[in-house]
């Protein structure tokens, strides 16, 4: 089945801290090999669902004086993510470059709990 090829490594999530601050960003990477960005669609569904999808359609013709050989490959692919709470959907981003796209996803900064002060009771 070819469809595996399309999209062989689905994501690279980095969510994890470094040190004690959480990454401002999500990351995916999406291998497609062989397709064009004209064929390839990002999205963002109900808020918060990252939705990559794309189709591919090759015809490669090879002939010479003793034979000719068509052949035809096409492949449907759709893989949905669901983004953290605080990611920003109205500035995500994606590029495609040697056959892989990669979508950021910025992060809001996570807010500071507040520092609990005890309050001396009088009297």
């Amino acid at each position: 089945m070819p469809h595996h090829l399309l999209v062989k490594s689905l994501l690279l999530q980095m969510q994890k801290s470094i040190g004690k601050r959480p990454l401002k960003l999500t990351i995916f990477k999406v291998d497609v090999p062989g397709i064009k960005k004209e064929e390839v669609e990002v999205e963002v569904e109900e808020g918060r669902i990252l939705q990559i999808s794309g189709e591919r359609s090759r015809e490669q013709e090879e002939k010479n004086d003793q034979w000719h050989r068509m052949e035809r490959s096409s492949g449907k692919f759709l893989r949905r993510f669901r983004l953290p709470e605080n990611a920003k959907t109205g500035e995500i981003k994606a590029a495609m470059e040697n056959g892989v796209l990669t979508v950021t996803v910025p992060k809001e900064e996570e807010k500071k709990k507040s520092e609990v002060k005890a309050i001396d009771i009088s009297g």
